[in-house]
């Protein structure tokens, strides 16, 4: 999603309105979210034959990602490679063993434990930009950590995904790779060349690229959801406490990790949302196409979940001292 952009803009120099854009998007998108939800399992009917939209949808919002890129966003990586290359390692390896011991520790259903896995291997939830800066964080570090990890997911998702979920069911490592380079690489790098040749035209439209982001997202969920509704009455309860154990962790070692590698409180409260935030659309989307409905439904709640525990946790950590 791109509902960072007031992030990026407010550390540029804004007129101080990015606080209360992001707080807005940070409050609005996990109601968006958890509305589709309701009707994909109020409706299911309504979405029958959906399912071959997610890709094109995730597309849609990786393309908004990319256009908000700029190239400041890759400054952070050159000025500190070793607090990026902290957080990417801490991202790939503390997320996919939760996941899996999650999965273990719950005894999930086969589906189910791949999904989760799954959530745990993709790359970092744009909106990890948005809480960091309500958490009073360091920015600069997050949308840097967050850039590299989805530019990386192609190399790393897949493979993780073979490692740990293929004890649950068969992955196909190689058509996954395929897909996301599909889905999230190329409209990355679309989005990025289109503000680069195009900025003003680009600066128009950024106010409704948040927006765009969430419908889009909303409606991955709403068809996650319809495709695996039976499903949800009995399963639902134990999703949402895998969804919440696996997140809930993942927060707080990823601000133990930062502590460790010395980034200071507000570099580990970025490490906080930039290794337990995912980018759930890109699993659900991935479960979908690889494993079943019923796998992507861990992505499907950990969509909205992640969000609201997000903004719940940068409250927090917003009132305690840097």
């Amino acid at each position: 999603m791109t509902i960072d952009e007031p992030i990026r803009t407010k550390r540029r120099g804004d007129d101080g309105s990015g606080e209360r854009s992001a707080r807005r998007a940070v409050t609005v998108f996990p109601i968006l979210v958890l509305a589709a939800g309701a009707v994909g399992l109020l409706f299911p009917g309504g979405f029958t034959g959906w399912g071959e939209t997610i890709p094109y949808l995730l597309g849609v919002v990786m393309f908004c990602m990319g256009i908000t890129m700029t190239p400041q966003d890759f400054h952070g990586v050159v000025r500190r490679p070793w607090a990026v290359a902290l957080g990417l390692v801490a991202h790939y390896v503390i997320m996919p063993g939760l996941g899996w011991a999650t999965a273990h520790l719950l005894q999930l259903p086969p589906q189910l434990a791949a999904g989760l896995i799954l959530v745990g291997c993709a790359p970092s939830g744009a909106s990890s930009n948005v809480v960091t800066y309500l958490a009073r964080g360091d920015v600069a570090l997050s949308v840097s950590v967050s850039t590299v990890s989805t530019l990386m997911a192609p190399l790393v998702t897949a493979p993780l995904t073979l490692l740990l979920a293929g004890e649950y069911l068969t992955v196909d490592a190689g058509s996954m790779v395929t897909d996301i380079l599909k889905t999230v690489l190329l409209p990355v790098l679309a989005g990025l060349v289109v503000r680069l040749v195009a900025s003003r035209w680009v600066e128009r439209v950024l106010p409704v690229l948040p927006w765009l982001s969430a419908l889009a997202v909303g409606v991955i969920v709403a068809v996650v959801v319809a495709g695996s509704a039976a499903a949800i009455k009995s399963a639902a309860l134990l999703v949402v406490v895998a969804v919440m154990l696996h997140n809930g962790l993942g927060l707080a070692l990823g601000y133990g990790a930062g502590r460790l590698g010395r980034l200071g409180e507000a570099g580990s409260r970025s490490m906080a949302f930039e290794v337990g935030m995912q980018n759930a659309g890109l699993a659900a989307s991935l479960a979908t196409a690889h494993f079943s409905p019923l796998a992507a439904l861990p992505a499907a709640i950990a969509s909205v979940w992640h969000n609201i525990s997000g903004a719940l946790a940068a409250a927090w950590l917003s009132r305690r001292p840097r």
